[in-house]
């Protein structure tokens, strides 16, 4: 690990050089601080680098404040989105950054030009830098203690620094070979803060046993549904078929409720509808259409699929739909508009894209992101208690509060 500066250069650490924490160490040094920013792994950014399959999804084409998830205050995670809208966000990487972003149609997701994830970390860092901030990787926080006015952040071997403000910008558990390891939702909740329970989200559903396994490899859009939530969920995108269970971002999406449900309702959560039709186009189709179950199924589904389903609806698939009994119908029905995903776990943090829970909204002010309990302590990102759809709303999340964390601790 490089040595640190004196205590003396430095008004602001940041803590962290994921997503949120390079838009406060640019934000900070930008409003005229002077700002060193801490990173434990050798060049930061691992999860813009891991996100959107190596493109990095670096914002959504429209916001969707309302499905975000958060156990505090729904009108503070809003109000907070709002304090940097998307246009502007995006103005800010096209304009400001330099950084053309492209719309992928089909999906509704920006990407940089380039279509490369490194070419948004690199460039993020390099603005950290020319706006003045110094960069430490390799080095590792392991207190913070608040003194009369001032920070106290210890280091793994080295000097600790006295700095006036620290934002916290540390990430979750999600992904933990990026470097988040829950060091400080504990820091934080060491501080007074309220920590609600943290849960992957975002993360692939599993099954064991698979009763599936031999379709795996199978990708569709479909519509996933859950009862039993406060207000009822539904979203149609991509579904795919694993060796170990289910993923896709419709499985993704739906994955918090899933988990969090009573453990006498997990089989029960989840619905999927395989196809555009409803039951009722189904129920018109099977009635009034000729040939067999399985053609008039396999023009929509995959054979292998089609042949599960039937399966499971205990309909042979030669059967023809003329001489299809009323029960029989209403079953393929049933399998293809409600079918009950048959879940037992999940994937857990290792390939969850967010950590659910975390810092109480409610202590931190919606506009500086300023510590309510700690003055002079900000914090940032996945930390927090919100997260949003896949599809690049998370990233939303990290620029705008890292933005509002840098730039109020920095003008302080």
């Amino acid at each position: 690990m490089r040595m640190l500066p004196h205590s003396s250069d430095t008004t602001v650490a940041v803590i962290g050089a994921g997503a949120a924490g390079l838009l406060a160490a640019l934000s900070a040094a930008r409003a005229g601080a002077t700002v060193t920013l801490i990173e434990r792994t050798r060049d930061g950014g691992r999860k813009i680098l891991i996100s959107g399959g190596g493109r990095c999804n670096i914002l959504p084409s429209v916001a969707q404040p309302d499905r975000y998830v958060t156990d505090s205050s729904p009108n503070t995670l809003r109000k907070i989105l709002r304090s940097w809208p998307l246009t502007e966000q995006r103005a800010f990487f096209e304009r400001e950054l330099g950084m053309a972003l492209e719309l992928e149609h089909e999906t509704g997701k920006l990407f940089p030009a380039s279509h490369r994830a490194r070419d948004v970390r690199d460039m993020l860092v390099r603005r950290v830098q020319e706006a003045g901030a110094r960069l430490w990787f390799e080095a590792t926080v392991t207190d913070l203690r608040a003194l009369d006015g001032t920070w106290e952040v210890s280091l793994e071997g080295a000097p600790p620094l006295i700095v006036q403000k620290v934002i916290l910008a540390t990430g979750g558990l999600s992904v933990p070979k990026t470097g988040s390891d829950g060091t400080g939702l504990r820091m934080a909740e060491a501080l007074g803060h309220t920590v609600h329970a943290t849960y992957p989200a975002l993360t692939p559903l599993t099954a064991s046993p698979h009763p599936h396994a031999h379709l795996a490899g199978i990708s569709r859009a479909v519509t996933l549904r859950a009862t039993g939530a406060k207000s009822g969920f539904a979203t149609t995108d991509g579904f795919l078929i694993t060796h170990d269970g289910w993923s896709g971002p419709s499985i993704l999406d739906a994955s918090h409720l899933a988990i969090r449900g009573g453990p006498d309702d997990r089989r029960q959560d989840l619905f999927v509808q395989w196809t555009d039709g409803d039951a009722h186009e189904w129920e018109r189709r099977l009635t009034v259409s000729r040939g067999t179950v399985r053609s008039t199924l396999g023009s929509d589904l995959p054979r292998r699929l089609t042949d599960q389903l039937l399966l499971e609806a205990g309909v042979e698939g030669t059967t023809s739909l003329a001489q299809l009994r009323k029960s029989d119908r209403q079953a393929v029905v049933d399998v293809l508009t409600r079918y009950p995903l048959p879940w037992t776990g999940d994937a857990g943090y290792k390939k969850a894209e967010v950590t659910g829970g975390g810092v109480s909204l409610s202590e931190i002010d919606p506009v500086t992101m300023e510590s309510r309990r700690r003055p002079g302590l900000h914090l940032c990102g996945e930390i927090l208690d919100a997260f949003g759809p896949i599809g690049g709303h998370n990233f939303l999340w990290a620029w705008a509060t890292g933005r509002a964390a840098g730039s109020h601790a920095g003008a302080g």
